[in-house]
Order: structure tokens, then sequence, then C-alpha cells
């Protein structure tokens, strides 16, 4: 505990660290107050819940927003669908390849037309948001609701765009993450006191229990997260103008989830297919009403199983545009790197190809049971909104982007504690990367 205190002093005496630690409070607190602001028109007393299936997903993400019909109800999710998309395309079409490979100039371009994407993208769902909304809690037209509520949901979204971007300019991580993650992390209270709650004094030991579950299953996605398979790298002498420098070592890290959260997102996006499909025969066949049923509850067996073979094929699909053995190949070639035993070029790549391949199926498969562990947890007996944090996309989100914020805090500290080390003319614990032979 002294040195946790240790520590906590060490960040706030960092002048540049302080104030981007109170300039990502502070912008969370603006992100945070406009998920309670109703949109004009809507009577918030009488709303009726509506977030279950991708409803609920989103409510979780945007914290409440959705439900609440805020003006940030869309928050910033239209624009992280455009960036799937621009993704893709970089990947797909030629033209937004050239694009990426001319640098920053490049990149500007490719945020501009994601930034306008995104706005299309917004324009659209708030037309679908707006459907949600029950007749009920409209007070003013309903032609004139939907055109202010196009406009105001637009701006919250840009809005939230430009907090996400201050937040990694002026604060500590990357801001569009962590506007999802505060979203998730806002539900983690009320779900903990209704969990509490709707155990009683009987089921305390059954709680505590849940809590110890739920530290082992946050531990093992930390795991899963930093998880990497090291390849050794070699690289050839050089000579010096007076001196011979042997080859310096170092490793190419392959994380065994180089796919992140996207294996999940992608697969949870078509498991509302089978529903959607079979509601347009719901009246005229059974099959069909039963198929409906069963892809409405997550927590079938038919749904789980679907869901995780969906997965185990989009870890690899990402997994493969990614990461480029050809590029890293061609990469380590002309750096005179290479891998030990193995020749350059083709057979490095070749090389790492089979060893993506191996460390991946062991991630795809316990992302697979990380993303259904939600639903086995309610089979026993924890509840809806307490079992959201037992796995899928948003433990996941929140793992990563808490490990990012501690990485940059860390960097920080680090280059402080190496300044003190140098002021006072003491170096400790130098290594040596690159060997000196006369």
């Amino acid at each position: 505990m002294k040195k946790f205190i240790t520590t906590l002093k060490n960040i706030f005496a960092i002048e540049d660290l302080r104030v981007r630690i109170l300039n990502t409070l502070f912008f969370i607190a603006i992100f945070r107050l406009g998920s309670f602001v109703v949109l004009p028109g809507v009577d918030p007393n009488q709303l009726q819940d509506n977030t279950s299936g991708i409803f609920g997903l989103l409510d979780t993400f945007l914290g409440g927003a959705f439900s609440n019909a805020s003006i940030f109800a869309l928050g910033i999710m239209p624009y992280i669908s455009a960036s799937i998309v621009l993704q893709l395309l970089t990947i797909a079409v030629p033209y937004f390849q050239k694009m990426q490979k001319e640098g920053e100039s490049g990149r500007k371009k490719i945020n501009q037309i994601t930034r306008v994407l995104t706005i299309v993208i917004t324009l659209a769902q708030a037309v679908g948001f707006v459907a949600t909304i029950n007749a009920e809690a409209i007070a003013i037209n309903t032609t004139l609701f939907t055109i202010t509520s196009m406009i105001v949901l637009t701006s919250g979204t840009v809005f939230c765009m430009w907090l996400g971007e201050k937040i990694t300019d002026k604060g500590i991580g990357n801001g569009i993450s962590m506007l999802i993650m505060i979203g998730i992390v806002s539900r983690f209270p009320g779900a903990i006191v209704a969990e509490f709650l709707s155990k009683q004094l009987n089921g305390a030991l059954l709680f505590l229990f849940e809590i110890l579950v739920l530290f082992l299953v946050v531990m093992s996605v930390v795991m899963l997260t930093q998880a990497v398979r090291r390849i050794p790298v070699q690289y050839a002498k050089q000579v010096g103008t007076s001196s011979l420098y042997s080859g310096q070592r170092q490793f190419i890290p392959l994380k065994v989830n180089a796919a992140g959260v996207m294996p999940i997102i992608f697969a949870q996006s078509l498991m509302f297919l089978p529903s959607m499909i079979a509601s347009i025969w719901a009246d005229s066949s059974e099959t069909a009403n039963y198929i409906g049923a069963t892809f409405s509850d997550f927590t079938s067996w038919q749904y789980n199983v679907v869901f995780g073979l969906l997965i185990l094929v989009f870890t690899y699909f990402y997994t493969a545009i990614s990461v480029n053995p050809n590029q890293i190949a061609d990469d380590l070639k002309r750096s005179g790197g290479f891998v030990p035993g193995v020749k350059p070029g083709l057979a490095t790549s070749e090389y790492i190809d089979a060893i993506l391949t191996k460390i991946t199926l062991p991630g795809a498969i316990y992302l697979a049971l990380v993303a259904i562990f939600p639903a086995i947890a309610m089979l026993f007996g924890v509840t809806r909104e307490f079992s959201q944090f037992f796995g899928g996309t948003s433990l996941l989100i929140m793992v990563g982007v808490v490990l990012d914020t501690l990485k940059q805090v860390e960097s920080y500290l680090l280059m402080r504690h190496y300044d003190g080390m140098m002021k006072s003319g003491k170096l400790r614990g130098r290594t040596e990367n690159i060997a000196m032979v006369s």
C-alpha cells in the first residue's frame, strides 16, 4: 500500500502528467453529463425500456445514454463503424491502400473521409433510433421531432468525436477508446449493487464467490491481451570507423490475440441476422418461430455454438489482414535482420506464418470462451447486468484501454526517473545491446 501511495505521489509530482490526467477527468465529466441531457421534445417520464438485443449492447457501451434518449444517444459508435469500414477498404481497395502509404498526408485524408462517413452513418442511425422511442414519450410533432433529433444526435456524435480527439491530444490514453470504456464502467456500480441485493443476506457467500470468479476472469483476459510469442531476430555485423560491432539480438513479438476485440464485434453483428430474417416468416412457419426464439436468446446453446464458431473464423480472418508475414520478412531483409536458422525472404515469411497460425488457434478458442462466458454466468444465476462484466466485448475493451493507459503513465514515470539519474550522474542497471569487439 505504501508503494502504491508513493506511485500516486510520483504521478502527480510530474506537472505535464498531472495536467493531462485532470484534462482527461474534465472531458470525461462532460461526456457523462451529456448522457443525461434528454433530446428536445422527449418526455423522460414516458420512456419505456427498449434495451433488448443489440440495443442493450449499445446501451452498455454508451453508459445508459441510449435508454435515456439523450443527446449522446448514439455516442461514438457511428465513428467506430466508419473506422471499421475505412479499415476494411484500405485492405481491399487499391485507392485506399495507396492513400495509406502516403504517410501523414494520406492519414489526414483517411481521417477526413472517416469523419464525413461518420456523419452519414449517424444521420441514418438517428432515423432508426427515433423509431425505437415510444410514441407516448414524444411531446411534439413527429416529423419535427425526427428532423430536430437527426440534427441533435449528429451534433452529439461529432461533439463526442471532438472530446475523444481532445483526450488523445491533451489527456491520457486513446480518447475514443476511453469514452467507450467510461460508458461501460459507469454501469458497473449499479450492476454490482443489483447483484448483491438479488442474493440477499443468505447469498453473501455466493456473491463473494462471484467476485472471486470475476477477478480470475479479468486476470485471464489480461494474460490473453498481453501474451506474445517472441521470434528471435539476429542483425548482421556492422563495421564502424575503428571497431567491429557484433550483431544485435532482438525479437519479433507476435501477439496471441492479434485480432483484439474485432472478431467478437463482427460475430455479434451477424448473430442478429437469424432472428431478423426469421421474423419475416414468423406468422407462417413454426421453424422460423423456433429459429427466431432460439437466436434471440443469447443463453441458448445453439446461439453460443454458432457465436463461438464465428469468433474462431473472424479471429483468423482479422489476424490475416492485420499481420502480414511477407511485409515483416521484407522489412527484416532490408534492415539486415534474419531469424537464426531460417533463410531470409520467402522462407522467413513462411516460418512466421506457421508460428502465427499455431498461436492464433489457442487465442481464438479462449477469445470464444471469453465471449460466451456472460451467458454461462447467467445460467448460474448471475443477473443480466452483472454478467456482462464476466466477458465479452465489454471486458476486453476495459482491459485493453486500462493497460494502454497504464503504459502511457508508466512511460512518463520512466522518463522522469531517467532524467533524475542522468542529472545525478549515476547510471544503474545499464545494459549493452551491442557488444564491442576489438
